[in-house]
């Protein structure tokens, strides 16, 4: 299994609004009224940028979740298995762990997760059916989608492609 230059990580594809929830569902309810105390991203040091292959990070309060995308509808959740502070080793790349690199994520710091919320994408095309994850505070949002096989960022509220499947 190809652990993404990551020490100890081991992604687990679900593809699946139904499986997510089944499998992780109640640690993302869980989360809820915890405080964002980090987001770490892998970056390329060579181009300067997000490194958007590797997973996200985000640790609320000690619960740190591993969101990452791969291929057109692989999605892995993991808890507390990667330590930002060990190296990245990829082949070709120059690669670190960063806190907080955009400050969108900064601005984020310390406040406290209202819900969490699968998004499910229902546009006619061949990401129907995707799994996107958002962490929506009092006046904020990110949500970690799916970018063809890659994760992306957003900020915004969900779009009219998106069925929004909230965890209470």
């Amino acid at each position: 299994m190809f652990d993404f230059g990551i020490e100890g990580y081991r992604p687990r594809w679900l593809t699946s609004h139904n499986a997510v929830v089944r499998e992780h569902g109640p640690r993302l309810r869980a989360l809820a009224g915890r405080p964002l105390t980090g987001v770490w991203m892998v970056w390329d040091l060579q181009d300067d940028e997000w490194f958007c292959d590797c997973p996200v990070l985000l640790d609320f309060d000690g619960a740190q979740m591993e969101i990452n995308h791969h291929k057109l509808d692989d999605l892995s959740l993991t808890w507390n298995t990667i330590d930002p502070s060990r190296p990245v080793r990829w082949v070709d790349f120059d690669l670190e762990w960063r806190a907080e690199p955009l400050p969108e994520l900064a601005a984020m710091r310390g406040l406290c997760l209202q819900r969490v919320e699968l998004l499910e994408w229902t546009g006619k095309d061949v990401a129907n059916g995707n799994i996107d994850v958002s962490f929506v505070f009092a006046d904020r949002r990110v949500t970690v989608f799916n970018a063809l096989d890659e994760n992306g960022l957003d900020f915004s509220t969900p779009g009219g492609h998106q069925r929004s499947h909230a965890l209470h």
